[in-house]
């Protein structure tokens, strides 16, 4: 059973929080938890607005964006993990750092996502 001191879980905490504060530095994404995630963040910011598209990049918290940028992340371009797993951690960090909703929202996008993608 998960906790959340499964090592795996800390990794993708860790991950939250270091793209929620390179989205305010946007610096150099010198830190190697991130450097793969990056550049693919305006290919994944499209997928989350045609997925969302009630919700504008601009209006989805700072925080539900960073959870769903790596979750996508994970989905489409890793690919380790099966997607049941990884839609799961999603929720799981969206308990954790997001809003009442952040959840549901999340569970919902992806869940798009998902099957946009595997069509």
């Amino acid at each position: 059973m998960k906790t959340s001191s499964d090592p795996r879980h800390l990794v993708r905490r860790k991950k939250v929080q270091k793209l929620f504060e390179w989205e305010f530095k946007k610096n150099k994404y010198s830190d190697s938890l991130i450097r793969d995630i990056i550049p693919t963040i305006p290919t994944i910011d499209d997928i989350i607005a045609k997925a969302a598209p009630e919700w504008p990049i601009t209006q989805i918290s700072k925080a539900d964006l960073t959870i769903l940028r790596l979750a996508i992340f994970e989905l489409l371009y890793e690919k380790k993990n099966p997607k049941k797993v990884v839609i799961d951690e999603a929720i799981e960090l969206a308990k954790e750092f997001g809003g009442e909703t952040s959840p549901s929202f999340i569970n919902g996008v992806l869940g798009t996502v998902v099957s946009e993608n595997t069509k």
